[in-house]
């Protein structure tokens, strides 16, 4: 996710998607580790009754007085990180997260195949949003997140635009069916060793994520296993140029089961969405200040979905990072960050 990046929009401006100022990131061996912060500890914590048997898990840190801003975590299925608030300063921010349904904290686990995921869909995680907005009695909020977690941050501030304050995003997704088909199909002429093992875990299934997603949901927890090792194979087959190891394998028991049985439901569903809709209502996000950080070398997600999106909001400034692919590095953290800081006083 230099000295050649301009200054921030305050004093130009405002942004166009032709204005997207390419920088370069050497890679995550060329920057200087941080000092490891610690884990921050929540202040506030616990389960949200959101209907459906459904109860989502959030947790609050940083400022009770600051400003408000939700982090939402990608996959579907990933659950949130216990790092991401480091992003943002204690002082100045109210920082929420959240496990969307089925995943991390959040009751019923999808690791269950008797856990219902015909009320997991992204209409009910908007409305779980939401209703966790209520719940914290904030008026707006600044949304942060990246991959699927850009969709849904998308799909949320279009529907509700008076209450988003600003967007920050990192390697964008809309989901679009064409998108899914790129990263489970297309792709796989980069990398066909891998593919071919994919399909073959399905028997060469015309339908792959359908295939998978029907695996998923089999009785047998050794079939499932078997499917999820070989889904998140191809997941880190996708990376692997990226020199990041294996985060999809390194996924085990429960959480690597929660994961690939939600991902598969949302993509076997174009994410529940009308095809392209989140571009084509793009418009809806006008006055809204948004940041879009984009890998150059995203395989899985390639750069034109953050560009088109660029292009149908006026208000966003795209930041294309020239060696960063899906997972970022130095500069995309970087650039990140310096948005967080900007808006923290916005």
């Amino acid at each position: 996710m230099r000295s050649d990046t301009p200054p921030p929009p305050a004093s130009r401006p405002p942004a166009r998607a032709e204005d997207h100022r390419p920088t370069r990131d050497p890679g995550p061996d060329a920057v200087p580790a941080p000092v490891p912060a610690p884990v921050p500890v929540p202040y506030e914590s616990g389960l949200l009754d959101v209907g459906d048997g459904n109860r989502v898990h959030y947790a609050v840190y940083g400022n009770p007085d600051g400003k408000p801003a939700l982090v939402v975590h990608g996959g579907p299925g990933s659950g949130s990180s216990p790092t991401a608030p480091r992003l943002f300063d204690p002082e100045k921010y109210r920082v929420v997260q959240f496990d969307q349904r089925g995943c991390g904290r959040s009751l019923p686990h999808a690791s269950d195949p008797a856990a219902d995921l015909s009320v997991n869909t992204t209409a009910h995680l908007v409305a779980d949003m939401e209703r966790l907005r209520v719940h914290l009695g904030i008026d707006r909020w600044l949304l942060y997140g990246g991959s699927w977690g850009s969709t849904l941050i998308l799909a949320y501030a279009e529907a509700h635009p008076r209450r988003v304050s600003e967007i920050v995003i990192a390697a964008v997704t809309t989901t679009r069916r064409s998108e899914t088909a790129w990263l489970y199909e297309g792709v796989g002429r980069f990398f066909p060793e891998a593919h071919e093992r994919f399909r073959a875990g399905v028997d060469d299934a015309e339908d792959l994520v359908g295939a998978y997603a029907a695996r998923m949901n089999h009785p047998d927890r050794a079939v499932r296993e078997r499917a999820a090792a070989d889904w998140c194979a191809w997941e880190d087959a996708v990376l692997s140029m990226e020199g990041m190891g294996t985060p999809y394998t390194d996924r085990v028991d429960d959480t690597r089961l929660a994961f690939v049985r939600i991902c598969s439901h949302y993509f076997a569903h174009g994410a529940f969405l009308e095809e392209g809709a989140l571009i084509r209502d793009a418009h809806r996000l006008a006055g809204i200040p948004g940041v879009l950080v984009h890998g150059r070398l995203d395989m899985g997600g390639p750069l034109t979905t953050a560009w088109e999106l660029s292009r149908a909001w006026p208000d966003a400034e795209l930041h294309v990072v020239e060696q960063a692919g899906h997972l970022g590095g130095g500069e995309t953290r970087r650039l990140i960050t310096e948005a967080l800081e900007r808006f923290a006083d916005a």
